[in-house]
């Protein structure tokens, strides 16, 4: 069911009407309308369109999905493409939903393709804010933006904290191999998703902010710069946590191939001081007579050479720190 507002000089009049009714309200002096529709068919956004005057090529843009974040400029209006983003703490994916949005002077049309994105949280962060509705489409924009940057944040957050914990798994004494790599690559998975959803907001707010746009008056704008210092936090975190998943990966393996030739070390020095008793025996093994072969002297003099040499070599790699 789509989701309509209208604000007359500041002040929200009137909410919930039908689609049908935008064209005429907006014909009156000082409103701003807004309209919201989720999973819209063909006919049903072209007759939109129809009556607000939108290009064909923003509305064919808003019918396809997996559009770039993105702001063109058309003769009449706007046509902003933003992503929603969601992370699973379990597992570490994000989820992305697309939203787009049609700005007018008198207006903001947002498009959704199903309801993963809650637009509930942007009316809310309307309802907080009344002394700003006098800006028209452009309190309604920050609105709208504030949320989804919010969103960002939120999924860096978290995905920072799933790098920390990645990095207890590297360092603990007990190696997580296969799950430091499984948790590596889906962490790389969700930044470089999270990375194509957040750059580009650098240089669609920054449009927005334009004088000749004539989106963003006085009163809004400290607050699209606020709004702009978010989105570069999040892009420089972003970035940050790329390379840190990077790092961690390249440590894990340095430190399996540390342990790996500690193990080859010690278990070369063992074998070495296997060898030795394995050397005495064998010479006293042969089927020739050797001194003392028939006494039990022979015997006893074999095994103290044998414990003598074995433990010599024992100490001299443990002084060493080969074992």
């Amino acid at each position: 069911m789509p989701h309509t507002r209208l604000y007359r000089d500041g002040v929200l009049e009137a909410e919930g009407f039908p689609v049908e009714e935008v064209s005429a309200r907006l014909a009156e002096d000082g409103v701003t309308a807004w309209v919201d529709l989720c999973g819209p068919s063909r006919p049903e956004l072209e007759l939109l369109a129809e009556e607000l005057g939108l290009h064909e090529l923003a509305v064919e843009d808003a019918l396809q999905e997996h559009e770039r974040p993105k702001l063109h400029r058309y003769d009449t209006h706007s046509f902003l493409t933003a992503y929603a983003v969601r992370l699973d703490r379990a597992t570490g994916r994000l989820a992305t939903a697309e939203v787009d949005a049609f700005l007018t002077p008198k207006a903001l049309v947002t498009v959704r393709a199903d309801d993963r994105f809650d637009i509930g949280l942007v009316t809310a962060r309307w309802d907080s804010a009344p002394l700003l509705a006098g800006s028209g489409v452009g309190f309604l924009v920050h609105g709208l933006l504030d949320v989804l940057v919010d969103g960002h944040f939120e999924a860096v957050q978290a995905l920072d904290d799933h790098v920390e914990h990645l990095e207890d798994m590297v360092f603990d004494e007990r190696p997580h191999t296969t799950e430091v790599q499984r948790r590596s690559l889906a962490m790389r998975r969700s930044l470089v998703t999270l990375r194509r959803v957040v750059l580009p907001m650098r240089e669609v707010v920054n449009t927005l902010m334009r004088r000749d746009l004539e989106v963003v008056d006085g009163p809004m704008a400290p607050y699209f710069q606020d709004l702009y210092d978010h989105v570069l936090r999040a892009s420089e975190w972003t970035e940050s946590l790329r390379d840190l998943v990077a790092t961690i990966r390249d440590t894990q393996l340095n430190i399996q191939g540390n342990r790996l030739n500690l193990i080859m070390k010690k278990v070369t020095g063992w074998a070495a001081i296997i060898a030795l008793p394995t050397a005495v025996t064998g010479f006293y093994g042969q089927n020739v007579p050797y001194p003392g072969y028939d006494r039990p002297w022979g015997f006893w003099t074999s095994t103290v050479v044998m414990v003598v040499l074995s433990g010599g070599l024992y100490a001299t790699f443990k002084r060493r720190d080969w074992l």
